[in-house]
């Protein structure tokens, strides 16, 4: 399989045999696009080719938070490989793009044959555990700007782009932070010259800058990612 074919980076180490037996189907994925949502049955897993999709909890408020962003290391819904019927999170684009999909009892009989699928199926989903657990941590202890940094060089990776095109409001609620506290970051950020933002859209002008202004825990999930992208799985792509 040559990793020409396919961004995915899961998808891209398959051997054309699994290719075959997952019946991959291509999907546009909008902006705010639903890939989950908690209580529903999870019935397709998503292999993202581009954009992000962002990972949260919603509170009984209707408010939420983020624990983890995915981009072309992903398989959105792989939970459902551990056994879960219904999701537990929302699931949703925050950057539009394109990716494929597969029915989860294919994707699941697939698994269960033990081989390149189920060896890099787990390996996403330790990666998004420890992006899950860092995010908590991180949340928990560093200072708005930090976390704001670390969020934007993650997105930034995936996205391949130095412009997000988000809003800064937009990343209030997924950093569990109020607009006015997030505002005030931002405009920090953007005096420093690190950032620059119009409307619904934010430019990363100095990424040095962000990671040197980032916590620990943007390295951390960076440098898990790339082990998981490196991973050698032995299917000779």
């Amino acid at each position: 399989m040559s990793d020409s074919l396919y961004k995915n980076r899961l998808l891209a180490r398959l051997p054309a045999s699994a290719i075959a037996r997952l019946e991959l189907h291509p999907i546009k994925l909008p902006a705010g696009h639903p890939i989950e949502f908690p209580g529903d049955l999870i019935e397709h897993i998503v292999f993202v080719e581009e954009g992000i999709a962002s990972m949260t909890v919603t509170f009984q408020d209707g408010s939420q938070a983020e624990v983890a962003v995915a981009g072309p290391e992903s398989v959105l819904g792989s939970s459902s490989m551990m056994g879960t019927k219904r999701s537990l999170n929302r699931v949703y684009m925050q950057i539009a793009g394109h990716g494929f999909t597969s029915r989860t009892e294919l994707a699941l009989r697939e698994f269960k044959r033990g081989e390149h699928f189920h060896d890099l199926t787990l390996r996403y989903l330790q990666a998004q555990f420890v992006q899950s657990a860092q995010t908590a941590g991180c949340n928990a202890h560093h200072a708005i700007e930090q976390r704001l940094a670390r969020w934007l060089l993650l997105c930034s990776d995936r996205h391949g782009d130095r412009m997000l095109p988000l809003s800064h409001e937009y990343l209030g609620d997924m950093l569990g932070v109020n607009r006015s506290s997030l505002s005030v970051v931002a405009q920090t950020l953007r005096e420093r010259k690190l950032i620059e933002y119009t409307r619904g859209k934010i430019y990363l002008l100095d990424l040095p800058g962000l990671e040197r202004l980032a916590c620990e825990c943007y390295r951390v999930v960076r440098d898990h990612l790339a082990n998981h992208a490196e991973y050698d799985d032995g299917s000779g792509s």
